[in-house]
């Protein structure tokens, strides 16, 4: 499992740290597959592009994982 550190600000948007963490090629990439149901943010299907991401927060994406500190 992969940490992301949140430094800046109290959270980040999912389709945003998708982008960062390179799980997607592209934003519109992350929106589509949000919206297609197979994001899971704290083991639920997240399905708004924008949704806020904060410390604590686990978010799983086909064979990818991530806990924010």
């Amino acid at each position: 499992m992969q940490e992301f550190e949140l430094t800046k600000f109290d959270f980040i948007e999912l389709n945003k740290l998708m982008k960062i963490l390179d799980w997607v090629n592209s934003g519109g990439e992350a929106n589509m597959m949000i919206l297609e149901g197979e994001v899971m943010v704290n083991g639920q299907v997240a399905n708004q592009k924008r949704k806020k991401i904060r410390k604590g927060d686990e978010v799983q994406f086909m064979d990818h994982s991530v806990v924010v500190k």
